[in-house]
């Protein structure tokens, strides 16, 4: 790898930045068939692919690259923060539960608590009980040959219990971590959305849910979810302008991986609303 190859990493860089993704993706794709490993530029493109809704050649790259020369541990954080957020994507939730897990216990940090929190709302929403529920069994993973070992959680080595109860000690275990997610930094909007999403999909609390949803939008009032679920709030009370101006917003905004309300469900809610249907 030469100089010229630093040099377009850094023009491929610049184009994300500009907002320019297909020629992002081109040039860093020469780089890397030009031997760059710098991790910068793996996580830069792996997020952009991410973003692309390319998520099996994202989970790929970044299990190729994950032994990258000189990543440093908050670098190695973040590949595996991006692999959970592909297993989400391409259906493995557990998989990805396990791994975010995993970094938790090697120390919290913000971006553990935003995305990990967010997938124990996944995890334990209500709708996903019956099918938790069906289960006979739970594989147990005991290797994983991705991204090594899965550590089994303290709740894994507890005493066996029926499905109902570790579907209750996972919803308790999803409102308490988001909560502890908000008492280590009460300032931020995803962690607030995500205990809201809590209350409102998991413990099916819609009124506790509302006090932090309207935290979450007094400190981020352009954030994606909490828009649509306040919006929830206005139909209720028969307000469809007031709902249809939120979802506006909402479509103002950038979607990523882990929103619960995509672009396609805000502007079918929209065209629904301004129907009058």
């Amino acid at each position: 790898m030469g100089f010229g190859t630093m040099f377009k990493a850094n023009r491929a860089y610049r184009a994300q930045k500009n907002g320019n993704s297909a020629e992002a993706i081109r040039l860093y794709e020469e780089c890397f068939a030009e031997g760059l490993t710098d991790p910068r530029y793996v996580l830069s493109y792996a997020v952009l692919i991410i973003r692309e809704g390319q998520y099996q050649k994202a989970k790929d790259f970044l299990i190729a690259h994950q032994k990258a020369p000189g990543m440093s541990p908050d670098q190695r954080a973040n590949l595996i923060v991006d692999f959970a957020v592909c297993c989400f994507r391409l259906g493995d939730l557990d998989k990805a539960v396990s791994k975010l897990e995993e970094l938790y216990r090697k120390g919290p940090n913000g971006l553990v608590y935003q995305t990990l929190g967010y997938l124990y709302v996944e995890q334990y929403d209500a709708t996903r009980k019956a099918a938790f529920l069906a289960r006979e069994t739970e594989a147990q993973e005991q290797q994983d040959p991705e991204l090594g070992a899965v550590e089994k959680s303290p709740e894994e080595t507890a005493e066996p219990q029926t499905m109902e109860e570790k579907w209750e000690a996972g919803r308790q275990k999803a409102l308490r971590f988001n909560q502890e997610a908000v008492e280590y930094d009460d300032e931020d909007p995803v962690c607030l959305d995500n205990l809201g999403q809590t209350w409102y999909r998991v413990m099916g609390d819609p009124a506790t849910a509302k006090t932090w949803f309207d935290k979450a939008h007094q400190i981020k009032p352009e954030q994606i979810d909490t828009l649509y679920f306040l919006s929830r709030y206005d139909l209720e009370k028969g307000d469809r302008e007031a709902a249809a101006q939120k979802m506006e917003k909402a479509l103002e905004g950038r979607f990523s991986p882990l929103n619960y309300c995509t672009r396609e469900q805000a502007e079918a809610e929209l065209k629904s609303l301004k129907e009058g249907r």
